[in-house]
Order: structure tokens, then C-alpha cells, then sequence
């Protein structure tokens, strides 16, 4: 390979990861309404063939953006359930880090499981959603009893999706957080 291949494909990358950095910029500052190919375009100061030679549209750049939010997620995910001392407690923190998430970070939130992309979990997942999904699954395992281990993570996440998505949405009472947390995690940890 030549060194000016190279350097073109070097540049190819750093493109895509600029369009990636920048529509999720925009989406944390703006929403996601205010991501458009045109502006993204006049961000980076690139034509907007050149944004589509890199992904074929909007929804897209929101499927790249939340490729990385499920990594990020994992990260999180992960460092809660080691520092925790028994199974229990990890399942308490994974649950806080997991809706902290959802609060803190709510464009990444938004890219990775309520807007439009062609994502899907399970056997064909990118990479980063299966990290995802197996962070969370070795957090409920051990609370799984008799149920099937993933059917159980299912169940579980689902949960926890209401909860953020429910509290995102001005529909729960923000002085409660905690102590729904604790309901939801004494359930799981009485079904086991």
C-alpha cells in the first residue's frame, strides 16, 4: 500500500469520525431535530456528497452515533458492576450508572434506543451493542433463578428503559429516584 493510499484513507477516517463528533455535538446542544445533513455539511465545511459518501443519510449518522453511545454505555456499565463488592450492590450501581446515563448523556441515549436507525440487537449486532447487552446480562445473572439468563437481561433492561425513559419525560416525580430504584432492584433480587 502506498503511503498517499494511506494518507487517503487516514483522511477518509478522520472525515467520518468528524461527521460522527459533530452531529453528535450538535444533537447534545441542539436535539436532534437540528441535525441535518446541510448543517453537518456546513459544519465541517465538506459538501454534502462528500457527508454522503460516508453514510447514506441521517438515520445513518444516528446508527454510528449510537454505535458508540452502547460503548460508552458498556464502559459505564462495566465499571459500576466491578467496583461493587456482591452481586447485589452491582446490580443496584449498574441500575444508578444505567439511568445516569439515560439523564446525563440523553443525545446518545436518544441515538441508541429511540430514534430511527437500522440497529438491531442480538446475533448480528455490531460489536459495541453486544458489549453492551452482556454487560448487563453478567449483571442479572446471578438473579435469574430459574429463568432463561437473556429472557430475564430482556425483562430487566426493559424495565429500566421505562424508568429512564418515563423520568427523561417529566412523567415521574424527580424526588423519588431513589427509592423507585430500590423497589425495582428488591424485586429482582427477590425473584431469584
Amino acid at each position: 500500500m502506498s503511503a498517499i493510499q494511506t494518507r487517503k484513507e487516514r483522511e477518509r477516517a478522520d472525515r467520518h469520525q468528524r461527521i460522527i463528533d459533530t452531529a453528535r455535538e450538535l444533537a447534545e446542544t441542539q436535539g436532534w431535530d437540528a441535525v441535518t445533513i446541510r448543517r453537518l455539511a456546513d459544519a465541517i465545511e465538506y459538501s454534502q456528497p462528500v457527508l454522503y459518501s460516508h453514510f447514506a443519510g441521517k438515520d445513518a449518522i444516528v446508527a454510528a452515533v449510537a454505535e458508540q453511545a452502547a460503548a460508552e454505555l458498556a464502559v459505564a456499565t462495566r465499571a459500576a458492576r466491578e467496583s461493587a463488592p456482591d452481586p447485589v450492590a452491582a446490580l443496584a450501581a449498574v441500575a444508578e450508572s444505567y439511568l445516569a446515563f439515560a439523564r446525563d448523556s440523553s443525545a446518545l441515549y436518544d441515538a441508541l434506543f429511540l430514534l430511527r436507525t437500522d440497529l438491531k440487537f442480538g446475533p448480528e449486532a455490531p460489536q459495541a451493542l453486544k458489549d453492551s447487552f452482556v454487560e448487563l446480562l453478567q449483571t442479572f445473572a446471578p438473579f435469574a433463578g430459574s429463568h432463561d439468563v437473556e429472557t430475564f437481561t430482556e425483562v430487566a433492561w426493559s424495565a429500566l428503559h421505562g424508568l429512564a425513559t418515563l423520568d427523561r419525560g417529566g412523567r415521574l416525580r424527580p424526588d423519588f429516584r431513589a427509592e423507585r430504584l430500590q423497589i425495582l432492584v428488591a424485586q429482582w433480587v427477590g425473584d431469584a
